[in-house]
């Protein structure tokens, strides 16, 4: 069992080394009130005067106190152990200062003021940054304490204002640890009930097995008043127990009073004053009981904290793989990386990527999409008579035929109208090249996220591979653009009537002419201008004589035939019904015929001119452009962060590891109760006898039990 408290002591070094503290080790923490006594506490314990005294906040930052019980230098000569060969029966070493050994303890204070104001600076002001001093000495006992600044009220001096949450938010950062034991220190003349440290201990452990109650300046109390109420629990119970102390006076500190002249006087203090609780009180029963108790909550804590060690190595050595290993062959790291990511490009447009988003559609199932959704359904939504009146065909047919009255439709007129109808394909055609090239710019951003630790590596390769592939992208979006709009000019350019779907012009002649034979309604279409007067054959006065807007000039007043405008007045007649309907019928006809063979042919040659063009000159352009020697130094650089986090991640597996050699080598013996510690069987028989016989003692008894 005392080799415990010794590996856990290692254990904090190797962790403090790589600066984190992502193991919760165990200790023993002493928070209290300022001025409560507990820097002379822990220099009774360790019976030196090493630890900085004055009025106020003394105490600035935590100091990590380890204790190693060490053989006298005399003993340390006969077994010629030599402890690192240091002539000196106590001597101390701090963490950043390793290398330097104190034999000196005034040395030791002054190099705490200088780390401390360091720090803090010469104000009253706090730090969280801990200061780890290590004392071996034959004197003391394994142990490991946390020495934090007292709890404060108001800030004096150039304290800042929040001086007291400062304070609170570092004692609960340490106490809230389950792993840690917590001594609250509370002075004897003032009300335990009111104790500070008592209630922040009650906070983060609210059943009290983590916290030993210490009751500072007996010899201090008011006259005719005792504190056996308190040492006995009755005031306010604590499981651990709750142990006095007397401190040296200041009076005492500045007439030299040794340490053990103080121990002696506290002991005869005790017997006289508390006989019954003596050998339950006192600086060196306290000391007795923290290593009991620290060496068996290392104990609890052991498996735990080994599970811990092993599931934190695994999670390091995982997160060390990914930010890869350094560099040997650059020109193989170089083509690695290049092709690596032109196969992951290449195996998104495919769909066999690793990495499947399963939020959206993303490569070769976006353009699918696009082809099918988008633009299929752009294409279908578009009128093949859109934007074409009757007006516009029978000027079309009129225009076609010239000076000469026509006896059948004329051709040219359908052909004239049926490419302005065509014409239209062309816009959501490009449209559905610009989104596809886009979706390809998107993979690259895909590709990046899911390699994401060698691109982030190489900030500059990165970039000059998103360069590299949005170059080739950039230059097959004109090549295709101009194949797409050829195909809408082959369209245009042979109107192809003998086409095997397209519907024969007699047919239509004929279905028009048979539907045309029955009676006009009255709502037949009629020319665009229906807002002038009708001057209808059955609206003309009886017996007046037949006129039209032609009549002869001798009857009325001249007129310029040349302004005379186009006859809109009537209706149309059958024959121009249904020439216009015939070419109606034709239009859509082929529009239909020509958008089914957009809507196959668009997709296809954007995928031969830009899809797979790209998929499969991807590699080679990347390696032509970058896998240069003059280029290898520059593309290979690895950013700053993270090199950084590399050795941080190395540092922190090769701690986790060195912590688990550590604690393999603790043998289920040295688990074990020591002849000093009985059983818990022990324990448990006093608590039934007690119970069975009526009989109430504190609810400290354990500890009570334990060291008698």
């Amino acid at each position: 069992m005392e080799t415990l408290i010794p590996v856990i002591n290692k254990l904090q070094e190797i962790f403090n080394t790589v600066g984190a503290e992502v193991i919760q080790l165990p200790q023993i923490v002493v928070i209290g009130s300022q001025s409560s006594g507990k820097s002379s506490v822990l220099e009774s314990i360790v019976g030196r005067d090493f630890l900085p005294r004055g009025s106020g906040v003394v105490t600035r930052r935590p100091l990590i106190l380890q204790l190693v019980h060490v053989p006298a230098l005399e003993e340390r000569r006969r077994t010629a152990s030599g402890e690192s060969g240091i002539q000196a029966d106590e001597w101390a070493t701090f963490l950043h200062c390793k290398h330097k050994t104190f034999i000196d303890f005034t040395e030791v204070r002054q190099e705490i003021e200088i780390e401390t104001e360091r720090t803090t600076g010469n104000n009253k002001g706090i730090s969280p940054e801990p200061l780890y001093l290590k004392i071996y000495s034959p004197n003391v006992l394994n142990l490991t304490l946390v020495d934090l600044p007292g709890i404060t009220k108001v800030p004096v001096g150039d304290q800042p204002a929040d001086i007291e949450v400062q304070v609170r938010d570092m004692i609960l950062s340490y106490i809230s640890n389950p792993n840690c034991l917590i001594l609250a220190v509370t002075a004897a003349n003032t009300d335990m009930a009111t104790s500070e440290a008592l209630k922040l201990a009650r906070d983060v452990d609210p059943d009290g097995r983590r916290t030993l109650a210490v009751i500072t300046k007996l010899d201090l109390m008011d006259a005719g008043t005792d504190a056996m109420d308190v040492l006995m629990g009755r005031v306010i119970p604590v499981k651990l127990g709750i142990i006095g102390v007397v401190n040296r006076s200041q009076h005492d500190i500045n007439s030299n009073k040794s340490i053990n002249e103080s121990l002696q006087d506290e002991q005869s203090f005790l017997q006289k004053r508390y006989p019954s609780l003596a050998n339950r009180n006192g600086t060196r029963h306290l000391a007795k009981t923290l290593n009991r108790l620290l060496m068996h909550h290392i104990r609890d804590c052991l498996p735990e904290l080994k599970t811990r060690v092993n599931v934190l190595t695994a999670q390091y050595q995982s997160v060390l793989q990914s930010y890869g290993q350094p560099i040997e062959d650059k020109n193989a790291t170089l083509l690695q990386i290049i092709t690596k990511f032109a196969t992951e490009y290449c195996n998104t447009i495919e769909g066999t990527a690793r990495n499947i988003e399963t939020s959206e559609l993303c490569g070769g199932a976006r353009m699918c999409y696009i082809f099918h959704e988008t633009f299929g359904r752009t294409l279908e939504s578009i009128d093949p008579l859109a934007g074409l009146t009757m007006l516009d065909i029978l000027t079309a047919i009129r225009n076609a035929t010239g000076p000469r009255p026509a006896l059948f439709v004329p051709e040219v007129s359908f052909e004239l109208l049926v490419k302005r109808q065509i014409k239209r394909l062309e816009e959501p055609s490009l449209r559905c090249v610009e989104l596809v090239h886009e979706e390809l710019q998107r993979i690259i951003q895909h590709c990046s996220t899911y390699n994401t630790q060698e691109l982030l590596r190489f900030p500059k390769l990165h970039e000059a591979i998103v360069e590299v592939v949005t170059g080739v992208l950039r230059r097959r979006l004109p090549i295709t653009n101009e194949m797409v709009h050829n195909l809408v000019a082959i369209e245009l350019a042979y109107i192809n009537t003998k086409h095997p779907d397209f519907i024969d012009t007699a047919l239509v002649s004929a279905s028009v002419s048979s539907s045309k034979s029955e009676p006009v309604p009255d709502g037949t279409r009629r020319w665009k201008s229906e807002k002038a007067e009708e001057f209808g054959t059955e609206d003309r006065p009886k017996g007046s004589s037949q006129t039209s807007v032609f009549s002869s000039p001798s009857r009325s007043h001249a007129v310029n035939l040349l302004d005379t405008p186009m006859p809109v007045t009537r209706k149309l007649s059958q024959r121009e019904q249904r020439d216009c309907e015939v070419i109606r019928r034709l239009i859509k006809s082929y529009f239909l015929i020509v958008r089914k063979s957009i809507q196959d042919s668009v997709p296809k040659t954007v995928m031969h001119f830009l899809v797979n063009y790209v998929k499969d000159h991807l590699q080679s352009e990347l390696v032509g452009q970058l896998y240069k020697s003059q280029l290898l130094d520059t593309l290979l650089t690895e950013s700053e962060d993270m090199a950084q986090q590399r050795n941080e991640a190395a540092n922190m597996l090769k701690a986790l590891q060195k912590a688990s050699q550590t604690i393999s080598e603790i043998r289920e013996t040295q688990l074990c109760f020591g002849p000093d510690s009985p059983p818990s069987s022990l324990v448990h028989l006093v608590k039934t006898w007690c119970e069975s016989s009526s009989v109430c003692l504190p609810e400290y008894w354990e500890q009570t039990v334990v060291s008698t």
